[in-house]
C-alpha cells in the first residue's frame, strides 16, 4: 500500500514554550490542583487531574478537567503559530500536557457515552502526533 504525500508540504511543527515554574512544582510533588490554581494555562496540571479523576471512576469530573486543559492548550497552540492543523510533537515535553488532555478527553467522552467526541479526539491526537497516539492510546 502506498502512502499519500502532501505535495504542498506540511506546516512546521508547533512547539509550545515551557512553563518552568509549573513544571518544577509538579516535579517537587505539588498537587495538580495547586498547580492548576497557580498556572491555569498549564495543560499538564489539567491532564493530571483528568487522568486521576478517570482512574477513580469520576468520568464527568475527568471530562471537565480534560476539556479545560484541552482548550487552554488550543489557546497556547494558536498563540504559538498553530493554524488548526499540523504536527504537535510528543517529543517536545511542553506539548505533552495538551496531548495528554486530548487523550484524557477522548477516554472521558467514551466513558460518558459521547462516542463521536471520543472518536474525534483520538483522530485529532493521531493527526497531531502519531507518537503521542501510540503512547497514549494503549
Amino acid at each position: 500500500m502506498s502512502s499519500s504525500v502532501n505535495l504542498l508540504g506540511e506546516p512546521p511543527a508547533t512547539l509550545l514554550p515551557d512553563t518552568p515554574q509549573a513544571s518544577a512544582l509538579i516535579a517537587e510533588g505539588t498537587t495538580a490542583v495547586e498547580v492548576a490554581a497557580r498556572y491555569p494555562a498549564f495543560s499538564l496540571a489539567w491532564a493530571l487531574l483528568a487522568e486521576d479523576a478517570l482512574a477513580k471512576g469520576n468520568a464527568v469530573e475527568s471530562y471537565a478537567y480534560a476539556r479545560t486543559g484541552y482548550h487552554r492548550g488550543l489557546d497556547a497552540l494558536r498563540r504559538n503559530g498553530w493554524k488548526g492543523h499540523g504536527p504537535v510533537p510528543w517529543s517536545h515535553a511542553p506539548n505533552q500536557g495538551f496531548l495528554r488532555c486530548l487523550a484524557a478527553l477522548a477516554r472521558a467522552a467514551d466513558a460518558i457515552g459521547e462516542s463521536d467526541e471520543a472518536t474525534r479526539c483520538w483522530s485529532f491526537l493521531r493527526d497531531s502526533s502519531a507518537e503521542a497516539y501510540e503512547e497514549l492510546k494503549a
